[in-house]
């Protein structure tokens, strides 16, 4: 990308996230390296785009009055990209993707692998988040297409792709574990470990839609870390079975009484108004065409 856009990336995120640092884990940068970047527009315009207050960083009024022309020139920028890529039929190309941490795990490496064996020329970017971040990233053309629990929120077209189960996670020889499937209401008894980050709220929604409410000891986002603590004995867990593919620790791991799932698709702004190897990819996948959410 061209260091100028790099440039207004920058600013653009850290305005949304309020932080240089979430700003860098988004861009793959160091957290100098955005701030350089912002400081850089500043010197270059001679205006003062960003200010530190109590909760964070934020746009001053000058700032704020630049941020939607910077909108827009990357809005164009991905336009251009398209019509390049389309002169360029599939040999070149780059598709941004936005993704949570079991799809890039299981499922991406081999998607890409299959897609890239015809299409050797595609570039990648992968955008880890949670399902808020994937669906704003799309929207704002940070990324061109998704991994979204379904249903995914208004004004995306999305892709069906599999129903993903969830699982009791145990320690090893836990009482639980003699059970061919676990009574959600016992983990209820048990000290929970949950997975929970921004929108994603499946296992809080499974427990809610049951009328139940788990002793939550610890919240993290992170499925090997909870998976690390359940094999410690700190508690017990429900994951998806996705994550649980290749599980590097001992647990036990057990179907519930009660359905509890997430069904995956696709997600992307417009069927319409994709660049050429995106649309190639969602070709690519299990699920037919993209429908309306």
């Amino acid at each position: 990308m061209d260091s100028s856009l790099q440039k207004y990336q920058a600013l653009i995120l850290t305005a949304e996230c309020g932080s240089f640092t979430r700003a860098a884990e988004r861009l793959f940068h160091s957290q100098s390296a955005v701030s350089r970047m912002v400081a850089d527009l500043e010197a270059e315009w001679g205006v003062k785009l960003l200010e530190r207050r109590r909760s964070g960083i934020a746009l001053t009024s000058e700032g704020d009055h630049l941020l939607p022309y910077l909108r827009r020139v990357c809005e164009e920028q991905r336009r251009l990209r398209m019509e390049v890529d389309a002169l360029n039929g599939l040999e070149a190309g780059l598709i941004r993707i936005g993704t949570f941490s079991s799809v890039a795990t299981h499922w991406l490496p081999g998607l890409i692998r299959d897609f890239q064996a015809g299409h050797p020329g595609i570039r990648y970017e992968l955008l880890l988040g949670d399902y808020g971040e994937i669906e704003r990233w799309i929207h704002e053309g940070r990324a061109d297409c998704g991994f979204l629990r379904l249903p995914a929120g208004k004004g995306l077209e999305t892709v069906f792709l599999e129903r993903d189960d969830f699982l009791a996670v145990l320690p090893a020889g836990h009482r639980l574990a003699a059970l061919e499937r676990v009574p959600l209401a016992a983990l209820c008894e048990e000290p929970f470990l949950l997975q929970e980050s921004g929108a994603d709220t499946d296992v809080s929604d499974i427990f809610r839609q049951q009328g139940l409410r788990p002793k939550v000891r610890c919240t993290l986002w992170d499925d090997y870390a909870i998976m690390s603590m359940v094999e410690s004995g700190l508690g017990v867990s429900l994951l998806p079975r996705l994550i649980l593919k290749r599980v590097p620790y001992e647990v036990e791991l057990r179907e519930l009484d009660v359905p509890a799932f997430r069904n995956i698709g696709l997600a992307v702004k417009s069927r319409e108004d994709m660049p050429r190897a995106v649309r190639a990819f969602l070709a690519h996948l299990p699920g037919g065409r993209p429908h309306d959410e």
